[in-house]
């Protein structure tokens, strides 16, 4: 649940880089920096632990830490709090405090490492994948990227054309489904066949093996279309692209 996960730097860069300034702020201690698979750690197990070093905002934390170690038969920890440093910079829509989360955000819009160049791909139109769940603002960086001249692919557009009668999957659908899952005019009710494979992972399976490559080819053949137009930028909008 932690605000922009796909930006958070790997555990050993950030182990090294809290061991390298530990080290400059006292060389003399020994650190042993572990990763945490869970809430806890090693504070509600390691008996030779002494202190639980807290904020205003984690001191209930600490107190389950020596909850947990009391359960444990283990003694409490004595919990030191510290004030958190404030951020003169922070925005409005930022916390007050120095946060980690904050300088993700501040990271969107930015180019974090050069575009890998392979020369299998061609240079224009460059494409770009934007995905993520409902609700997280596709659709509006889709418009306004659309604004600012890019050529856009709406995935589910696509999505929904692969399945209208002549469309590239409609035969075989019905041939896997069943007449059942076909409206009276002879289209295919989504409610229906979703409902045939809501749950059934191999049902599913059948049905996105069928579709998606569908749809990657429709939407090859819509770069293509972009090229032609002398669109230099290109963005697949696609809710389960990386799947």
């Amino acid at each position: 649940d932690k605000v922009l996960p796909e930006l958070i730097e790997p555990y050993e860069l950030r182990a090294a880089k809290l061991r390298e300034f530990l080290e400059d702020v006292k060389p003399s201690l020994c650190y042993d920096i572990v990763p945490l698979a869970d809430p806890f750690g090693p504070s509600v197990t390691d008996p030779d632990l002494q202190c639980l070093v807290v904020s205003e905002e984690t001191r209930r934390g600490g107190e389950a830490v020596n909850k947990k170690r009391l359960e444990n038969g283990l003694p409490e920890l004595a919990l030191h709090e510290i004030q958190l440093m404030k951020d003169p910079d922070h925005s409005q829509n930022e916390e007050e405090k120095i946060s980690s989360s904050s300088l993700r955000q501040r990271l969107l819009g930015t180019l974090l490492q050069p575009p890998r160049q392979d020369p299998a791909l061609p240079l224009r139109p460059y494409v770009i994948g934007l995905t993520g769940g409902t609700g997280s603002g596709k659709t509006s960086i889709a418009k306004l990227l659309g604004h600012l001249g890019a050529f856009v692919i709406d995935a589910d557009k696509l999505g929904h054309a692969v399945y209208v009668p002549g469309g590239p999957a409609y035969e075989r659908v019905v041939a896997t489904f069943g007449a059942e899952i076909l409206n009276k005019d002879g289209t295919i009710n989504r409610k229906v066949l979703g409902a045939k494979v809501f749950g059934n992972q191999e049902r599913l399976k059948s049905l996105t093996d069928i579709v998606w490559p569908e749809i990657a080819q429709m939407a090859k053949e819509r770069v293509r279309e972009a090229d032609a137009q002398g669109k230099a930028v290109c963005v697949l909008d696609a809710a389960v692209l990386l799947e």
